[in-house]
């Protein structure tokens, strides 16, 4: 029996592992990390951190933390507004969703207008931070939908809010599921179907469905969602689709889904951050080697600075005693 705290802590390391393993292979193409690397089957630098995706994660975590389920635009705004607007400096690899977001509030605007009145509102810069909500809606992906939609307004619109819900609803699905199964129709039920990114998402899943080999479904995964005429490898419905196909053709194990993510190129931090967070969850912090997790367990805050230092279990237990908080009020 995997504890509830496990799941918790599973998700966040989960990610943060995830983003830390894809880092060096962001923006490369299946080809060059072939060529480079092999195949990606550890931390290929000798210090290896996450990235902002795990930044904005410890953000996220820390606005449900402060607002739980009653969590407003507002709310978003102001955290926003007090952790990121002010800063001076840092921001290293913050991708253009999120500075767009954060000049936008600089100039007096609020959400939704903040993340409508945005270039890149349907990037993945909401999905790769939103796990957090499922977390706290752990067996509910409706409500972990609906609590994502809310929380990627400060940032994003449309395909970027929904995301957002996708992963959101994977989460909160792996929580108390059992089986990958279960979390993959979470995650497909929580966007429209007739969206760009409920359409890209079934046939990703489909994609990964197919291939008993994860190398193959990497290839044809790859091929068949990457959006090449786009210059950026950051557009929300390509990289939400890629990790719910590397989920699957991982078949929600944990190993096989983070190095699937590294190994598929594209944005590949956010990527296998994405499938780590859901995969976690599915199987727990155990399931994430020892040795990955004491190398990234204390976040760096290159991109947030009031992220340093963040210890992630220490993290997850303010996090699971807020859910059976929220379990014991319902």
């Amino acid at each position: 029996m995997i504890s509830s705290f496990e799941r918790v802590y599973g998700a966040l390391i989960g990610l943060a592992v995830g983003d830390a393993l894809g880092a060096p292979t962001e923006g490369l193409t299946r080809a060059q990390i072939v060529e480079r690397y092999g195949w990606v089957s550890d931390f290929v630098d000798d210090d290896p951190a996450g990235t902002d995706d795990t930044e904005y994660a410890v953000l996220t975590a820390r606005v449900v933390l402060a607002h739980g389920t009653g969590l407003t635009p507002d709310q978003m705004g102001t955290a926003w507004t007090e952790n990121l607007v002010d800063q001076v400096g840092g921001f290293f690899g913050g991708g253009f969703s999120e500075m767009t977001a954060i000049n936008n509030l600089r100039d007096g605007l609020a959400p939704p207008v903040t993340g409508s009145d945005n270039h890149e509102m349907w990037s993945d810069g909401a999905a790769m931070r939103i796990a957090p909500v499922g977390i706290l809606c752990a067996g509910d992906p409706v409500e972990a939908a609906r609590l994502a939609a809310i929380e990627a307004q400060v940032s994003h619109a449309r395909d970027g809010i929904y995301c957002a819900q996708v992963i959101a609803a994977g989460v909160a699905a792996a929580m108390t599921a059992s089986s990958w199964e279960a979390v993959a129709q979470a995650a497909l039920d929580a966007a429209p179907a007739d969206s760009w990114t409920g359409r890209t998402i079934r046939r990703a899943v489909d994609i990964g469905s197919a291939h008993s080999d994860l190398s193959a479904a990497l290839d044809e995964l790859y091929k068949r969602i990457s959006i090449f005429h786009y210059p950026f490898a950051d557009v929300g419905p390509e990289a939400t689709a890629l990790a719910m196909g590397v989920f699957v053709a991982a078949r929600g194990e944990y190993i096989p889904a983070v190095l699937g993510g590294a190994n598929i190129g594209r944005d590949a931090d956010t990527i296998a951050a994405m499938a780590g967070s859901m995969s976690g969850a599915l199987h727990g912090a155990g399931a994430v080697p020892e040795q990955w997790r004491r190398r990234i367990n204390v976040v760096r805050g290159h991109c947030i600075a009031s992220t340093a230092g963040t210890d992630l279990a220490e993290l997850a237990r303010d996090l699971h005693t807020a859910l059976l908080a929220k379990e014991a009020a319902e």
